[in-house]
């Protein structure tokens, strides 16, 4: 049984993804059996993202190789979330941080990208590909991408036996 006080629940829902109604929706559905049960319905509940929640959430994350501001749980998972692109490739670095530019001009937001299990090259060409989209076929893979992000910090928020 995942049993946590409402306040570290909240911070740590918060950290996985900062939607405030998701939050409030996924908290008054504690306590959960498993965290399996919990990425279930925070899924579901995140399903769907309204375009002003996918604002609310990406103004929690930093921009692809940029160094989140502040502290916190969602400031100490990007950075986790970005180390795991590994070292700095010079070339590659430049052409994500242009890719930033543009994507921020065309889609008014920061670039999104669930970086675990991907290269940076695979970031650099995921941006180039995603700069091609519709700006509401963007916002749909951007809510996507979060929803993707969310569950893997729901499993490293909440791993098996927090009590």
């Amino acid at each position: 049984m995942l049993e946590v006080p409402d306040t570290e629940l909240r911070e740590r829902l918060a950290a996985a993804l900062g939607v405030a109604r998701w939050v409030d929706e996924v908290a008054a559905r504690a306590p959960y059996r498993d965290v399996e049960e919990l990425v279930d319905i925070g899924r579901a509940a995140a399903t769907p993202l309204s375009d002003a929640e996918l604002d609310e959430a990406v103004a929690h994350h930093p921009r692809i190789g940029e160094r989140p501001q502040g502290e916190g749980s969602a400031q100490r998972l990007s950075s986790g979330e970005q180390a795991g692109l590994g070292a700095a490739e010079e070339g590659l670095d430049a052409a994500i941080a242009r890719g930033n530019r543009v994507y921020e001009d065309r889609f008014g937001r920061v670039f999104l990208i669930r970086v675990a299990g991907r290269t940076r090259e695979e970031v650099a060409d995921e941006l180039q590909r995603r700069l091609t989209n519709s700006p509401d076929q963007e916002a749909e893979e951007a809510k996507e991408q979060l929803r993707q992000i969310m569950e893997l910090r729901l499993r490293n928020l909440f791993p098996e036996g927090t009590a």
